[in-house]
Parts: C-alpha cells; sequence; structure tokens
C-alpha cells in the first residue's frame, strides 16, 4: 500500500509540474505562433505569381524610363545666373519633325554652357548601373537628380523658351512665320523634376520610349502631367546624337510589308534645346554612344495641365 501510495504521490507531482509548465507557455506559445504566421505569410507573398512583364517594347521601356528617374533626394544646387542669353528675337522654334521634334538653337550662349559645365561638374554624379533590370532599356551615363521648382521656373521664363512655345501654341493658321504646335494642352511651365546627364566615351542610352508622369503644379498646386521631353545641351562630341524611330508607314500596295521609314536623328549643337513629344505619342529613341568627348544635357518636361 505504501509503495502504491508513493507511487501515486510521484504521479500527482508529475501531473502539478506538467501543468505548471503548461500554464507558463501561452506567451512564448503566441509569441511562437506569430512569428509562424508571419513567416507563412511572407512566404506566401513570395508565391504569389508576379505580374507577367508586357511584351511590347514601348510599353517594357516606359516603364524603365519611369523607374529609372527615380532616385533619391539631393541638396538643391546654387545654380549660375542664366547669363548672358541671346536676345529672344534671335531665338527661333524649328521643325525637324513636325508636331513630333523640335529645337532651339542657341539657346544658351556658348560662354553660359561653359559656365554651367564647369558648375555641373562640382556635383554629386552618381552612375548608373552598367546592368539592367528586366525589361528595362540600358542606360550608361552620369547623372544628377533633384526638385527645384525655382530653377524650372527660371528656365522656362529666364530664357526665350516661354515665349516661344506659347506663341505657337496660339500661332493662326494662315500666319507665315511658324507653325502652330500642339503641346497638349495648357503649357504651364517645366517639370521641377530637374535631372543633369553627362556621357563620356563609352556611354549611350538605349532604345526606349518616356513616360508622361501626373504632377503639381505651381503655388497653389494645379494637376498637371508631363507632355514633352526638353534636353539643354551644353556641349558637343563625337557621336553622341539623339535618333528616333518613327512607326513604319503602310505600304504601297494592298498587302505589301509596311515600310521602315529611315531613322530621324539629331545631332548635338552646343546651346541647343530639343524638344520632343513623350507619353502615348513619344518615338522609339536612343541616345547613341559617345566616341569621343563628353555630352552634357540638362533635362526637364514640358507640363500641361490635366
Amino acid at each position: 500500500m505504501e509503495d502504491n501510495r508513493g507511487l501515486a504521490d510521484v504521479r500527482r507531482k508529475t501531473r502539478r509540474t506538467q501543468r505548471q509548465r503548461e500554464g507558463s507557455k501561452p506567451v512564448a506559445v503566441r509569441r511562437e505562433q506569430e512569428n509562424k504566421r508571419k513567416e507563412n505569410k511572407r512566404e506566401k507573398q513570395d508565391e504569389m505569381p508576379k505580374k507577367p512583364a508586357k511584351e511590347t517594347a514601348k510599353v517594357m521601356s516606359k516603364v524603365a524610363a519611369k523607374s529609372r528617374e527615380e532616385s533619391p533626394a539631393q541638396k538643391t544646387p546654387n545654380w549660375p545666373a542664366l547669363r548672358p542669353l541671346p536676345p529672344t528675337s534671335d531665338l527661333c522654334l524649328t521643325p525637324i519633325l513636325p508636331s513630333q521634334i523640335y529645337i532651339i538653337r542657341n539657346l544658351f550662349s556658348s560662354a553660359l554652357c561653359k559656365t554651367y559645365i564647369s558648375f555641373l561638374t562640382s556635383l554629386p554624379l552618381i552612375t548608373t548601373p552598367g546592368r539592367p533590370k528586366k525589361d528595362e532599356a540600358l542606360r550608361v551615363n552620369d547623372r544628377f537628380q533633384v526638385d527645384d521648382a525655382s530653377f524650372a521656373e527660371l528656365l522656362w521664363s529666364g530664357t526665350g523658351l516661354k515665349e516661344l512655345v506659347c506663341s505657337s501654341a496660339s500661332q493662326s493658321e494662315d500666319e507665315d512665320d511658324g507653325e502652330k504646335v500642339d503641346w497638349d494642352g495648357e503649357v504651364l511651365g517645366l517639370n521641377p523634376n530637374i535631372r543633369i546627364y553627362r556621357y563620356t566615351k563609352g556611354q549611350f542610352f538605349g532604345q526606349h520610349y518616356d513616360e508622361s508622369v501626373q504632377v503639381m503644379h505651381g503655388t497653389p498646386p494645379v494637376k498637371a502631367r508631363t507632355s514633352w521631353t526638353l534636353l539643354i545641351y551644353l556641349s558637343t562630341c563625337s557621336g553622341g546624337e539623339t535618333a528616333f524611330y518613327p512607326e513604319p508607314g503602310p505600304g504601297s500596295k494592298k498587302g505589301k510589308a509596311q515600310s521602315q521609314p529611315e531613322p530621324v536623328v539629331v545631332g548635338m549643337e552646343t546651346g541647343m534645346a530639343l524638344l520632343h513629344r513623350h507619353g502615348d505619342e513619344c518615338l522609339l529613341h536612343e541616345g547613341r554612344e559617345v566616341t569621343g568627348g563628353e555630352k552634357w544635357v540638362i533635362r526637364s518636361d514640358l507640363v500641361v495641365r490635366r
């Protein structure tokens, strides 16, 4: 009997110890279960089917161009004054491909271009990765990006750009001194997203399309979007031309394959501005490889009301 009582006491103590241990588990168990739930959630997210890549080069390149423009915020530079500038009366909006590509020669004077190149070399330029992400256009250059509404306004109003763009938008059909240009809406100014590009020997920007982005413009803010790319060339170099590839036109005979137009190649001139349509109407284009010297560019965009 004593052996049985002793055995019963041992069993009771064992059960009491187990209950005590189980009573101390819930907090630890909850933590472990929570960690497992989080881990399982991450695993499920990783296993979820990825959004299929777009099959058309146009859409893929638009995504690439847009994502490439995303970069950390930079400190606003103390930009040099925009002088000397050529008289506005000497400037002209010249069509290269009507409704698609225009240039403005000598928007910046040669002296101003030299001043800006000297200044821009002091900025913290970042070299783009040599290996793009999937579906991105290959770009190899050095760049700087900053949001600066004041400098964008200075480029817009402090040069002859605003006058040329606005006057061409209101041009009458019967006027002979220039064609009316559709800027895809009421032009409000320039995109405050300022980008500086430097291409050295061997650097280039592969074929791509420029995306239109939605922005808030001005004070008070107005809903707007970008419609045309603006490139201001500060230098010339060997190579580095911007080549555009128009869409094929219909064949001359029924059933005949569409003909492929020759590319429209725009060479650089010091101080020249290039405007080309982007967004849904953007032409496939590329910045050809620089074979000698350096190619310096200031980039912004025309902004229109939406």
